[in-house]
């Protein structure tokens, strides 16, 4: 009598003492964690992106702003002509970056990987400066972009000038030169700009008068107590800070 065909495994992949499948699980879980881990950096900034209009010089069909402005990484703009590649970030008033961020991944795109990047600014596009140059081979993750020593660009206002690492623009530019092993095509899966938030420390409780104010999860807010022993001064209304795109 014919004996049943065996449904073990090879044994190279059996897991009898938890080795080989366990090592191959945690090195997983290792990479995914060093690229998800949470940056600390970012503490006490605000992602200012959103107040912005962002074009990009050209693009595949369905791999354009929206791929490169999805939160996932897993979607990235894909440039559709020569170089160099034009990305442009226009915020309809000025600010203050003081973080600038990249998401790029060789072990997926390989030739479409830049190798090198011009970053500038400006208080439009006819008036754009130079900033930094970035160039690296194999990246993966983010890469964040230097602004030490950078200083604002100034928009002919008085008063002092911020000191170090805080760049005034309005228009911002990444230029994307070079890829990896002279790719034509460019893949980018994200940017991120930052600026500081004025908002931290308030730990989302606003003061207006003598009326504490509590914002809920929902969106709505809630009034909370009436009488303070020492008033408090008029802080800026919600509706009088800086717009936010939802």
């Amino acid at each position: 009598m014919a004996s049943a065909p065996s449904t073990a495994p090879p044994p190279a992949l059996q897991d009898a003492d938890g080795g080989l499948e366990d090592d191959l699980e945690s090195g997983t879980e290792d990479d995914t964690a060093a690229l998800d881990s949470p940056d600390t950096s970012l503490i006490g900034l605000r992602e200012i992106s959103p107040l912005a209009s962002w074009t990009v010089s050209t693009c595949k069909p369905g791999c354009g702003v929206a791929a490169l402005r999805s939160p996932s990484t897993t979607q990235f703009w894909q440039s559709d002509g020569p170089q160099p590649h034009l990305l442009n970030i226009h915020f309809f008033k000025l600010v203050s970056i003081v973080k600038l961020r990249v998401y790029l991944d060789f072990e997926l795109d390989e030739s479409y990987t830049p190798t090198r990047m011009i970053f500038l600014a400006g208080m439009g596009m006819y008036d754009l400066t130079e900033f930094a140059e970035w160039a690296g081979e194999c990246p993966r993750g983010w890469v964040n972009i230097s602004l030490e020593g950078v200083g604002p660009i100034s928009d002919g206002s008085e008063g002092e000038a911020d000191a170090g690492s805080v760049l005034k623009c309005m228009v911002l530019q990444v230029r994307i030169c070079e890829n990896h092993q002279n790719g034509k095509d460019t893949h980018v899966r994200g940017v991120e700009v930052f600026a500081k938030d004025v908002r931290e420390g308030r730990k989302g409780r606003r003061k207006f008068g003598e009326i504490e104010v509590s914002r809920l999860a929902s969106g709505h807010e809630r009034l909370e107590g009436i009488q303070k022993e020492d008033k408090v001064g008029l802080e800026e209304a919600d509706w009088m800070g800086e717009p936010e795109l939802r």
